[in-house]
């Protein structure tokens, strides 16, 4: 467990739950972290609440969760056992005695980089989430799209390439082809020690991240086209090795995406990392609050 502690403010208490960790942070209204506490996840709502209590008193808590949350507040989140109709904003509202706002990770680290992240101030952003798997969180008009079933943003389904691997029916065609498991596969190698390889000039390995850059450089064109963004963040584990294939990405997606819209839009790695979901867990906490 880690506990590092700054001043306090009148703020809300952040929650960025994921697979294997969960991290809890007290923002102020400026977006300043003012304490935060990480431990290894244990999937229960009880740890959770316990983490939020050694803040002190708050006037509301957001939680970002890696996975669904349903219209009747429920959360699917498939990496945590038992959470398949978790009722999470329920359950933590009566053991805190406090307002609790529950939004998908994607949704909230778009909101965390459009409040004070790489696209700051932008209303149409969107952030594409390049890891383990991939996912976007969208902003239209300063509005998260949801969709009907609340599964927008599900890009690693976004058709590149007629290839297809033994994963393509199980996560979709570009997270098939362009996560951090799928550059595994074929490079018996992670992700960094590829990228490094890399940047030394190896053959194998620059080819390996030519057709990756390709297949983001597509889907990347397919979002311009479709949603028209000032800004679309790069983030997730392969963000940090943007600076072996952003430069191809960029290329082939303004090669691709339609005319008008593709010169004006911002294409950037995301400045906030992981503390990008805190960030928009807060947000999301703090404009509920006030409305």
């Amino acid at each position: 467990m880690t506990y590092h502690r700054r001043s306090m403010a009148s703020s809300v208490i952040a929650v960025d739950l994921g697979g294997t960790k969960v991290a809890v942070a007290r923002v102020d209204e400026r977006g300043k972290v003012r304490g935060r506490v990480e431990e290894p996840v244990d999937a229960t709502v009880d740890q959770i609440v316990r983490l939020i209590k050694t803040f002190g008193a708050a006037d509301a808590v957001g939680v970002a969760v890696p996975g669904l949350v349903r219209k009747n507040g429920t959360v699917w989140a498939p990496n945590l056992a038992g959470w398949d109709r978790m009722p999470l904003a329920r359950m933590m509202t009566r053991k805190l005695r406090l307002p609790v706002f529950v939004e998908s990770d994607r949704n909230a680290a778009v909101l965390g980089e459009a409040w004070r992240g790489a696209a700051r101030g932008r209303r149409d952003v969107i952030v594409l989430i390049v890891g383990t798997g991939i996912g976007a969180g969208i902003l239209s008009d300063g509005r998260i799209i949801r969709g009907a079933h609340e599964l927008s943003g599900c890009a690693g389904w976004m058709v590149v390439s007629e290839t297809e691997n033994e994963m393509t029916s199980r996560c979709g065609s570009l997270e098939a082809l362009a996560a951090g498991p799928a550059i595994e596969r074929v490079s018996g190698r992670d992700p960094a020690e590829l990228a490094e390889a890399a940047r030394r000039g190896n053959r194998d390995a620059k080819r390996i991240f030519g057709d990756l850059s390709r297949r983001l450089g597509y889907a990347v064109a397919n979002l311009i086209s479709l949603f028209d963004p000032e800004t679309i963040v790069l983030t997730g584990g392969l963000a940090n090795a943007a600076d072996v294939f952003l430069y191809d990405l960029k290329r082939c997606a303004l090669e691709r995406a339609q005319p008008l819209s593709a010169p004006a839009v911002d294409i950037v790695v995301t400045r906030l990392g992981t503390e990008a979901n805190l960030l928009g867990a807060a947000r999301l906490a703090l404009r509920a609050n006030e409305a």
